[in-house]
């Protein structure tokens, strides 16, 4: 399994597919220590600006593709890739709203019969989606937000046994007052926020 994307989305999906028996899972991001939480969750990793991750998969897995993908990015994709700067273009002149690079990427990627998952969030409209490749590889594709209601019960008890380490996310603890403070390091310190805790009544803590 691939999984594009080690924020709090990325790292829980590497968890979750681990606990489900993936036999290998590959991470794929740029900030370091993103990918560092990713390996001490079991990952290996790639490093898009320094790797061409097309190529990193197929050698990872004998030149197959990925059983299954999970693009834990969405509409936000970064980087300098030509469909990226493209997406950005139109995105400026209100033709496009959204940035599937990754999600391009993922379809490519990902083994014929494989299985693609898009838990990032997408929110209108996107330009060359590879049609082609998606039903010439028999790929299947689910989407959507988590269904919290049905799931949270399974994850607080794999969290009490010791399953799932949801701390190993947490970077950061700050009092309720602090939320915007929180949401600007989210925002513009990626690399070194991944979950900020907030809590009525605590001191200012990291």
């Amino acid at each position: 399994m691939a999984v594009w994307g080690c924020g709090p989305v990325g790292l829980f999906a590497i968890q979750s597919a681990l606990i489900m028996g993936a036999g290998q899972v590959i991470a794929i991001d740029h900030y370091p220590h993103r990918l560092e939480l990713a390996k001490q969750s079991g990952a290996s990793v790639v490093n898009y600006c320094n790797t061409h991750v097309y190529e990193a998969l197929m050698d990872m897995t004998g030149g197959i593709g990925p059983d299954a993908v999970i693009d834990a990015v969405g509409l936000e994709s970064h980087g300098f890739a030509p469909d990226n700067l493209y997406d950005y273009a139109k995105q400026m002149v209100m033709l496009e709203t959204d940035r599937p690079h990754v999600l391009r990427q993922a379809l490519y990627a990902c083994r014929k019969g494989g299985r693609v998952s898009v838990p990032g969030v997408y929110g209108g409209f996107i330009d060359k989606f590879p049609v082609g490749a998606f039903m010439q590889k028999g790929l299947t594709m689910r989407t959507g937000q988590t269904h919290v209601q049905k799931y949270l019960p399974q994850l607080l008890d794999m969290i009490r046994e010791g399953k799932s380490d949801t701390t190993l996310l947490i970077s950061h603890r700050l009092p309720l007052e602090a939320g915007p403070e929180g949401y600007r390091k989210f925002a513009f310190e990626q690399n070194e926020t991944t979950k900020v805790i907030l809590k009525p009544g605590m001191e200012n803590a990291r």
